[in-house]
C-alpha cells in the first residue's frame, strides 16, 4: 500500500504544480516576464509529460518529450545569467532534485556542477549585486541537502529492494526478478531433461483507445487473481509492462502450453466483458529449446505477442510456428470470472 499512496500523492502534487507552472506562465508573460515565463512553461510540459502525471507516459515517447523539456528549461535558466544572475536564482534551488528525478545520475551530478560553476563565475562579475555572496551560499547549501536527499532515497531503494517482490497492484511477481527466476528455470530444465515454455499475456492496445487508464487499472488486480487461480502453485507470473504479464510454465510443452494459454486468453476475454470493458487479449508462447537463455527467451515470447497483435490480436501465438492457434473471429468460450 505504501508504493500505491506514494504514487497516488505524486499525481496528486504533478497537477497542483502544473496549476501553479501554468498559471504563472501566463501572469509572467502578462507583466512582461517572458524569460521567467518561458521556464514555468517548460517545467509544466516536463510535469505534463512525465510518468507521475499519467502513468502511461513511462514508455515512448514520453521520456524523451520530458527530457526535452527539461533541456529547454535548462538552457532558459542558463540564459539567465547573461540577462541577470539572479532573475531566476530561486529555480536554481530545485534543479538538483528535478536533475536527479528525469535524467541519469551521471548526467544529473554534470548538470549541477555546471550550473552551480555558472552561478558562481555570474556572482563573481555581479559587483552590483549586494547580497550576491549570500545567494551563492545558499545555493551551495540546497545543492549539499539535495545530494545527501538522494544519496538517502538511493540507499532506501537498495535496502527494500528485496523486499519489494510482489507488485502491489496486481500481486504478480515484480519485473526486477524475472530475468534471475527465469535463469534458475532454465537451468533446472537443462539439469532435469524437462520441457519449460513461457508465457507473454498482453491487452491488446488497439482496443484500448476509448477506455480511460483509471478503467483499465481498476481491472488490473482481477486480472491478477485470475492468473493466480489459474496457474499452479509452481508456476510463477509477472508484471512485465503496464498491460503485460509474464508466465513461467514448467515441465510444459510447448504444445501444452499453446492449451493453458488460450484458455487463460478466453477467461480473460470474459472477465473483462463482463466488466463492460472493451479490450481484448492476445499471447504470445515461447518453448524452451537448446542455447536459450532468459533473455532470448524473453524476447521470442515478446515477439510472439506482438506478432498476434499486428495481425489483429484477441489470439494466441508461438513463436515457432508463425501460425495464428485461435482467429480473432473465433468467439470467445464460455464460463465465468471472478
Amino acid at each position: 500500500m505504501a508504493q500505491t499512496a506514494d504514487k497516488f500523492l505524486l499525481n496528486r502534487l504533478s497537477r497542483a504544480s502544473l496549476a501553479v507552472l501554468v498559471a504563472l506562465a501566463v501572469l509572467c508573460a502578462l507583466l512582461g516576464e517572458p524569460l521567467t515565463a518561458a521556464c514555468a512553461a517548460a517545467a509544466a510540459g516536463a510535469i505534463i509529460s512525465g510518468r507521475s502525471f499519467r502513468s502511461g507516459r513511462s514508455v515512448s515517447p514520453w521520456p524523451m518529450i520530458q527530457k526535452l523539456f527539461f533541456a529547454a528549461l535548462i538552457l532558459l535558466l542558463m540564459t539567465s545569467f547573461w540577462t541577470g544572475p539572479w532573475a531566476l536564482s530561486h529555480w536554481l534551488y530545485g534543479l538538483t532534485l528535478v536533475a536527479f528525478a528525469i535524467v541519469p545520475r551521471a548526467f544529473a551530478a554534470l548538470i549541477t556542477l555546471v550550473m552551480v560553476a555558472l552561478a558562481v563565475t555570474a556572482a563573481h562579475w555581479a559587483e552590483g549585486i549586494a547580497d550576491r555572496h549570500q545567494m551563492v551560499s545558499a545555493l551551495l547549501l540546497t545543492v549539499l541537502l539535495s545530494g545527501v536527499f538522494v544519496f538517502l532515497r538511493e540507499y532506501k531503494t537498495r535496502q527494500l529492494a528485496p523486499l519489494r517482490r510482489t507488485d502491489e497492484l496486481t500481486q504478480a511477481a515484480s519485473r526486477e526478478y524475472l530475468s534471475a527466476d527465469l535463469h534458475k528455470e532454465i537451468q533446472r530444465s537443462e539439469r532435469e531433461g524437462t520441457d519449460m515454455s513461457v508465457v507473454m499475456i498482453g491487452l491488446d492496445a488497439h482496443a484500448s483507445d476509448n477506455d480511460p487508464d483509471e478503467d483499465i487499472r481498476s481491472i488490473l488486480p482481477r486480472i491478477g487473481r485470475f492468473l493466480h487461480s489459474q496457474l499452479r502453485d509452481f508456476d510463477t507470473y509477472y508484471r512485465a509492462a503496464d498491460l503485460q504479464f509474464f508466465v513461467i510454465l514448467p515441465g510444459i510443452a510447448t504444445q501444452e502450453a499453446i492449451t493453458r494459454a488460450e484458455s487463460i486468453r478466453k477467461g480473460l476475454g470474459t472477465l473483462l466483458e463482463t466488466h463492460g470493458m472493451n479490450l481484448t487479449v492476445s499471447t504470445g508462447i515461447a518453448g524452451l529449446n537448446i542455447g536459450d537463455d532468459s533473455d532470448s527467451l524473453q524476447q521470442s515470447a515478446a515477439n510472439a505477442l506482438r506478432r498476434a497483435q499486428q495481425q489483429g490480436g484477441n489470439r494466441t501465438q508461438a513463436y515457432s510456428t508463425w501460425s495464428p492457434v485461435t482467429p480473432s473471429a473465433q468467439p470467445r468460450a464460455e464460463g465465468s470470472a471472478p
